[in-house]
C-alpha cells in the first residue's frame, strides 16, 4: 500500500499528437499500466469518464487485496504483511494520482462531480484498511519483535512507519469510537472538497473585468494583450480581465498606477470565497469543528498536537516558540519598511497638491518597488527582458542541475500531453542511463488551480522497478502569441524553488514508494526546495541564463549586483505576512473540541488571532486569509503551514554549507544527493540532515537571510 498523500482533485480532457497506442479505442487506459515511457500517462486515451470506474475497481481491488493478507493463515512476517501491504492498491494508486493531478492543473465541470463523489468514497476506504482489527494485529505483532527480525535499515523504518500510521488513523479504538471516527472522516472528506471548489470557482468568478484599456496604465503591452486575450476567451470581447492568483495580493498591484484600480484588484481577491454560493465561512467553521472533534476521539487535545507529533517540530509548543520569536523582528523590520513607503507617498501626493493618504494593503507592492527601485537603481521593468521563461528554465534551472548533478535534460515531442502548453523532457543521470521524465507546466488557465507546485505522476521505486515521472506548476499569465514570457525576478526564484521538489523526486532511490522522494514530513518537504532557490542568486547561473530576449545580451553586471543587493528588500513584510498565516493556521487547529466558533464568527476569529500575536497590521494582510486558505482547508497543510519557515532553516544552512565548500560544484552535488535527496524517508530525516551537515540545524544563516538577526537562536 503506498501511503503518500494523495489529494482528492479533478481532471479534464486530454490533447496529444501521440500515436495511437496498442489499447482498445472504449477502453478505460487506467485499469492498465501504461505501456509508454516510465509508465508516462496516456493523456490522450484518458477520459473524464475514466476516472470514477478507474478509482472505484481500484478501492475494490486494493480492500480484496487487504483483506487476504489479513487473513493469512501464516505467522505474520515482514514479507507477508508489511511488503504485501506496500504493493497492494497499485491500480487505485494509478487511477488516483492522474485523477488528483489532473485536476489541479486542467479540471472541468465532469471532474468536479467526480470529485465530490469519491471523496466520502476514498475516506471509507482508508479507515476500512485502517480500522481493520485483523491487519493492524499482524501489523502489531511484527512491530512488537521488530529487533529480533533483522530487517536492514529501510525495512525497519518501513515496519515503523506501517505501525504509527496504523496507530495515528485509529486502529487502537474500540469499535463504538472507529464508528464515529469513520463519520468524522467521511464528513472532512466531503467539506475539504467543497472548499477547494468554492475556491476555484469564486477565483474564477472575482476576476477584474476591466472596461478601459487606460485603467491598466501600468502595464507592460504584453500584459494588456494577455488581459484582452483573457477576456476574450471569456467571452468579454473589447474588455480586459485580470485573473487572480492565490495570494491576498496579487502581482497586478505592483504595476498599476491607478489606486482605483488597485483597490479594486485588492478587493476582489481578499473577498474571495466569503458570500454567495462559494461562501466558506461554514465550511471552515465545520472543519475546524471536526478535526477539533476527531483529534479528542484519538485522544490529543486538538488537531495541531495530533499532526505535530508525526512532523519534526514534533509538538505545538515548539512551533508555537518558533513563531513568537520570529514575530517581533519580523514587524519591526515591516514597520521601517512601510515608514519609508508612506514618506515616499507624503512626497510624491503634496508635490501633486494633493492630501497624502495613508498605506493600504493595495499601496504596498506599487510603491515598495518604487522604493526598490530609487534604492537599487532599477526596477522590475528593467529585468524582466532578461529572463524569458523558457531561457531561464532550460539555461537556468537546468544548467545548474547539470553542473551539480551531472544530469541531462533533453526535450522530446513524441508522448501525449494533457495541455499544449506542458512540455516534456527526458532526464539523463551522470552515467548516461534515463534518471526519469519532467513535465514543464508553467502558464495560468481558469482550468488550473493557482498558485506553484510540484506532482509526481509515477514514483520512483525499487520493489516496483519504477523511475520517477515529476512535473513543475506555476502561473504565469499567457502572453499573447506574438509576445515572449517575461518573468519577473520573483517568478525566476520560484521556478527554481519547484524544480528542487522536483529534484527531491527525480533522484529517489528507495526501495518502498511509502518512503520515497518526497513522501517525508512536511516541515521538512520544503528543504529541498527552499535550498535550490539559491541557484537562481549565484552569478555562474545568473551569467548563463540572464539574456536579453531579443538580442541575447546578457543581464549587465552592474545590475545583476543590483538585483543581489535587492535580494532582502521587502523582506519585513514577506515575512510578516507569512508568519500571519502561519499563525492563522496554529490558532484554527489548536482549538479544543467545543471551542470552534460558528459560520458568523469565523472572520473575527480570524482578527483576534492576529491581534493576539501582534500580527494585524492595517497595511499588510496575510498571505492567505482563511476563506481562501487551500493550504490548511484542502491541500493537506493543515496545522503545517509554519513548515516553509522551519524547513528554511535547513535550506539556509545548506545555503551556507555550499558558499563554504566552493558553491556550483558537482562534488557538493553529489554530497547532497546521496545524504538527503536519494533517500526520501527511508530513515528519520533530521538524521539526514545532520549526516549532510555535520551538526544540528542552526537558525544563524535563516536570520541573516531575513533580516532578523536580532532573534535569539532557540
Amino acid at each position: 500500500m503506498n501511503t503518500r498523500l494523495l489529494l482528492p482533485v479533478a481532471a479534464g480532457l486530454a490533447l496529444s499528437t501521440f500515436a495511437p497506442m496498442a489499447i482498445a479505442e472504449d477502453a478505460n487506459p487506467l485499469l492498465v499500466e501504461s505501456p509508454l515511457p516510465l509508465q508516462y500517462p496516456p493523456f490522450d486515451r484518458i477520459r473524464s469518464a475514466h476516472f470514477q470506474p478507474a478509482i472505484e475497481a481500484g478501492m475494490a481491488e486494493e480492500r480484496a487485496e487487504m483483506q487476504a493478507i489479513a487473513a493469512d493463515p501464516e505467522a505474520p512476517s515482514f514479507d507477508n504483511t508489511v511488503v504485501a501491504m506496500e504493493k497492494a492498491g497499485g491500480l487505485l494508486d494509478r487511477a488516483l494520482t492522474a485523477f488528483s493531478n489532473l485536476n489541479a492543473t486542467h479540471t472541468n465541470a465532469e471532474m468536479q462531480k467526480v470529485q465530490q463523489a469519491i471523496a466520502p468514497k476514498l475516506a471509507a476506504h482508508r479507515d476500512a484498511i485502517y480500522l481493520d482489527a485483523a491487519l493492524f494485529a499482524r501489523v502489531k505483532a511484527l512491530y512488537a519483535q521488530r529487533e529480533t527480525l533483522g530487517l536492514d535499515a529501510e525495512s525497519a523504518q518501513l515496519l515503523k512507519r506501517s505501525y504509527t500510521q496504523f496507530v495515528r488513523a485509529g486502529a487502537a479504538l474500540d469499535d463504538p469510537r472507529k464508528a464515529q471516527l469513520r463519520s468524522l472522516n467521511e464528513q472532512l472528506s466531503s467539506l475539504t472538497t467543497q472548499f477547494q471548489q468554492n475556491v476555484r470557482q469564486a477565483t474564477r468568478d472575482n476576476a477584474l473585468v476591466v472596461d478601459r484599456v487606460a485603467d491598466l496604465d501600468g502595464f507592460s503591452p504584453s500584459q494588456i494583450a494577455a488581459a484582452a486575450e483573457a477576456a476574450k476567451a471569456r467571452g468579454l470581447d473589447g474588455q480586459w480581465l485580470i485573473t487572480l492568483q492565490n495570494t491576498s495580493l496579487q502581482p497586478g498591484l505592483q504595476q498599476l498606477k491607478s489606486r482605483a484600480m488597485r483597490e479594486k484588484l485588492y478587493r476582489a481577491s481578499v473577498t474571495r470565497a466569503s458570500s454567495g454560493p462559494n461562501d466558506n465561512r461554514p465550511v471552515v467553521a465545520a472543519i475546524v469543528r471536526l478535526r477539533a472533534e476527531r483529534a479528542q476521539l484519538l485522544g490529543y487535545p486538538n488537531h495541531a498536537a495530533w499532526v505535530l507529533e508525526d512532523e519534526t517540530a514534533g509538538n505545538v509548543e515548539a512551533v508555537n516558540t518558533m513563531l513568537a520569536e520570529l514575530t517581533p523582528p519580523a514587524v519591526a523590520n515591516a514597520k521601517r519598511e512601510a515608514a519609508d513607503i508612506q514618506k515616499l507617498i507624503d512626497r510624491q501626493e503634496k508635490a501633486a497638491g494633493r492630501k497624502p493618504f495613508k498605506l493600504a494593503p493595495w499601496d504596498w507592492p506599487f510603491y515598495a518597488e518604487q522604493v526598490r527601485a530609487a534604492r537599487y537603481a532599477f526596477d522590475d521593468g528593467e529585468v524582466r527582458p532578461y529572463f524569458e521563461i523558457w531561457n531561464v528554465l532550460e539555461k537556468g534551472v537546468f544548467f545548474a542541475a547539470e553542473k551539480l548533478y551531472g544530469i541531462r535534460f533533453k526535450a522530446r515531442s513524441d508522448l501525449p500531453l494533457y495541455h499544449p502548453d506542458t512540455r516534456v523532457y527526458d532526464v539523463f543521470d551522470r552515467d548516461g542511463s534515463v534518471l526519469g521524465l519532467f513535465i514543464a507546466d508553467y502558464y495560468a488557465r481558469d482550468s488550473k488551480q493557482g498558485g506553484a507546485w510540484m506532482n509526481s505522476y509515477v514514483s520512483q521505486s525499487a520493489l516496483f522497478g519504477l523511475k520517477p515521472v515529476v512535473a513543475n506548476q506555476l502561473n504565469v499569465p499567457k502572453p499573447s502569441e506574438s509576445q515572449p514570457t517575461l518573468l519577473s525576478f520573483d517568478e525566476v526564484t520560484t521556478m527554481f524553488h519547484e524544480f528542487g521538489h522536483a529534484a527531491h523526486g527525480l533522484f529517489a532511490a528507495s526501495m518502498y514508494p511509502s518512503l520515497s522522494g518526497t513522501a517525508v514530513p512536511r516541515d521538512f518537504v520544503e528543504f529541498p526546495s527552499q535550498y535550490n532557490e539559491m541557484w537562481a542568486r549565484d552569478p555562474a547561473v545568473l551569467a548563463n541564463f540572464a539574456r536579453h530576449h531579443q538580442t541575447g545580451a546578457p543581464l549587465p553586471k552592474a545590475l545583476i549586483d543590483k538585483v543581489l543587493a535587492a535580494a532582502r528588500f521587502n523582506q519585513g513584510f514577506k515575512t510578516t505576512e507569512y508568519l500571519a498565516s502561519a499563525v492563522l493556521d496554529q490558532r484554527w487547529h489548536q482549538l479544543a473540541a467545543g471551542a470552534t466558533p460558528p459560520a458568523d464568527g469565523v472572520p473575527a476569529f480570524e482578527q483576534a488571532a492576529l491581534k493576539q500575536a501582534g500580527l494585524q497590521l492595517p497595511m499588510i494582510d496575510p498571505r492567505y486569509h482563511s476563506l481562501f486558505f487551500s493550504h490548511v482547508f484542502s491541500g493537506g497543510y493543515a496545522a503545517g503551514y509554519y513548515a516553509y519557515i522551519w524547513s528554511d532553516v535547513l535550506a539556509r544552512d545548506t545555503e551556507s554549507w555550499m558558499t563554504r565548500h566552493g558553491g556550483l560544484d558537482r562534488a557538493n552535488g553529489d554530497f547532497l544527493r546521496a545524504k538527503v535527496l536519494s533517500r526520501g524517508r527511508s530513515a528519520e530525516v533530521l538524521g539526514l540532515f545532520r549526516s549532510f551537515y555535520g551538526a544540528d540545524p542552526d537558525i544563524g544563516p535563516l536570520l541573516e537571510h531575513r533580516g532578523l538577526a536580532a532573534v535569539k537562536p532557540r
